[in-house]
């Protein structure tokens, strides 16, 4: 008989799993849960990437309903009932929006339920259903001028219903998604982000249009729709052989990543591209076009820019994916995550009387029954579903409640200097200014011992990203530009950032012993952030060799595990008072 904990396990397993979107929420809009389909279709509408407060993330779309919440007087009841929520995630005000329904539930006094549901194939339908009864034929996207989603999944629907009652003939579903559209849209605006779609739309229907060049005669019957936003869908069919369909995506990459000349701008927007050959092409339109979503986003974790072809295991790696997510919602929940320290240290003349400058925080998951979760396993995950802002607030106000307890208890003996890092989510938040200031005061340290650090790529992006760290540094904290060598800025641009400290990545410190190459570039970095009134650490030190060679080149500060392995909250007093030196 199943205890109560493995019913309460499967019950947890069964909501986080339905096709249907749930969130337990607080009275005032607070989520305490929500499943893996409800964050898939309320993330679009948190433009910050955060799903803290369901009211919030509807403000747009239902500004009324947190009032509405709020004079339901009975203890339990109905608040609203399937609400049809347009989105229109940006697009222009013609573009075929994603239709929502809501549902809102009283649980009791202190708690809400909300049933979210993607209904948009529905709408169309009755829009369809609406034009053919006024003898409209037209089921163009209006902004591009292809196949709504709806239309689209219908002719594929025949298509498979075709195969499946013995049709032979050969054929590839493509689903494509822009790298970064998001990115247009802030820098340039959506109008702009609009003009790319249209031109986006015209080479795709022109590179279908020419599938007859691989030697077969064009009979109209290949379909290209919009499914949402930034996404698109083809359908090759009457292929002669599998493999034709790689020339076609091949030809799609190509074209669809040309530069956009919108106006004064020249846009570059590359694609990732997911494809399903017939023989995976099996159950209805939905499930193929799932398939080739998986293999898109397997396209953009490789690195974006490519076509990856759908296999099995993929499909078992996104459920491990969405495993994971419902464990790590679980673990910020139940405090199964927690921080650990890596000393940082003066490289002094005396390499062996190396002593602590600071400390950096870092993330880790004990979970209850895999044990220790590395956050390579779990980080990127964090970032897909939204939660990497969470994530990232629990690890700020944690460690720097526990630098204020070290400087109590361990007096001058504690470490001079916090080391944070910062996500994208959450240095987009228009709060975070706001929340830092807050953890500052809750936990009493002084700002200028926290160090908040931002990855070299993440802060050379883009204009908003560095008005936020001008904010932060008005706070009169310190910045810090992490890993660099290996993302888009260049020594002659740091003077335009307000740091005050590069960290050289250690795939160059690694090097510093054996490359002179590798020296010259960690020498001319640290020459050019020293004229700037910067200071630098040289990360991933793991061998006396290396820390001398960066100490001989001018780095102040190391960081490695030559000095330390990153340390428990308990274990770093006791690394401060030992009596070994930091090299030993």
């Amino acid at each position: 008989m199943a205890s109560a904990a493995q019913t309460y396990d499967a019950l947890i397993q069964f909501l986080y799993r339905t096709p249907i979107g749930l969130v337990q929420t607080l009275s005032d809009g607070a989520i305490e849960i929500l499943n893996p389909t409800a964050a898939r279709l309320l993330l679009p509408l948190a433009r910050d990437g955060v799903l803290l407060n369901l009211f919030t993330v509807l403000r747009e779309v239902a500004p009324q309903l947190a009032a509405e919440a709020a004079a339901f007087t009975p203890g339990s009841g109905v608040i609203c009932e399937a609400r049809r929520l347009h989105l229109d995630l940006g697009l222009a005000d013609n573009a075929s929006p994603q239709t929502l329904s809501l549902s809102l539930l009283k649980v009791d006094d202190s708690r809400l339920m909300a049933i979210v549901s993607d209904v948009t194939q529905e709408v169309a339908r009755e829009q369809r259903q609406n034009r053919r009864r006024r003898g409209e034929t037209a089921y163009a996207d209006p902004l591009l001028q292809i196949l709504e989603r709806a239309e689209f999944c219908a002719r594929l629907q025949e298509l498979l219903d075709r195969a499946r009652a013995g049709d032979s003939r050969e054929f590839a579903v493509l689903f494509l998604n822009c790298d970064r559209f998001r990115r247009i849209n802030d820098a340039l605006g959506h109008r702009v982000g609009d003009e790319v779609l249209k031109l986006m739309g015209e080479r795709l229907r022109s590179v279908v249009r020419a599938h007859d060049e691989l030697g077969r005669p064009h009979d109209g019957a290949q379909l290209a729709a919009r499914i949402t936003g930034d996404e698109f869908v083809v359908v090759l069919d009457a292929l002669m052989r599998p493999d034709d369909v790689h020339a076609v995506a091949q030809r799609l990459l190509e074209r669809l990543s040309k530069p956009y000349g919108i106006g004064d701008h020249q846009v570059h927007c590359s694609v990732s591209l997911g494809l399903v050959l017939r023989a995976h092409a099996e159950a209805d339109a939905d499930a193929v076009l799932r398939k080739a979503s998986i293999a898109m986003v397997e396209a953009k974790r490789t690195g974006g820019g490519r076509a990856v072809t759908f296999e099995p295991w993929m499909q078992e790696h996104a459920t491990h994916r969405s495993d994971i997510e419902i464990a790590l919602r679980h673990a910020l929940a139940e405090d199964e995550l927690f921080v650990m320290y890596q000393p940082i240290v003066w490289l002094p003349g005396d390499t062996a009387a190396a002593d602590a400058a600071g400390v950096e925080a870092l993330v880790r998951w004990r979970h209850p029954t895999r044990g220790l979760i590395p956050p390579l396993d779990f980080i990127s995950i964090a970032e897909e579903c939204g939660l990497i802002g969470a994530v990232g607030d629990f690890v700020l106000s944690s460690a720097c409640h526990q630098f204020a307890e070290w400087r109590r208890t361990l007096g001058s003996r504690a470490p001079q200097l916090l080391a944070v890092n910062l996500s994208r989510a959450q240095l987009l938040r228009p709060e975070l200014v706001d929340t830092v200031t807050s953890i500052l005061n809750s936990s009493g340290i002084p700002a200028a011992q926290l160090q908040l650090e931002v990855t070299e790529s993440l802060a050379a992006q883009d204009e908003r990203v560095q008005r936020h760290l001008h904010a932060l540094k008005a706070l009169s904290l310190t910045l810090a530009l992490d890993d660099f060598g290996t993302g888009y800025s260049s020594l002659a641009s740091l003077h335009q950032l307000p740091i005050d400290t590069v960290k050289i990545d250690r795939s160059f410190v690694s090097q510093a012993d054996s490359s002179h190459h590798h020296r010259v570039l960690i020498e001319a970095t640290v020459r050019v952030a020293k004229s700037l009134g910067m200071h630098t650490v040289a990360e991933g030190i793991e061998t006396r060799e290396q820390a001398a060679a960066v100490q001989r080149l001018g780095c102040e500060k190391g960081q490695g595990y030559l000095f330390s392995k990153p340390l428990t909250a308990a274990e770093v007093p006791r690394w401060l008072t030992r009596k070994e030196p930091a090299f030993g």
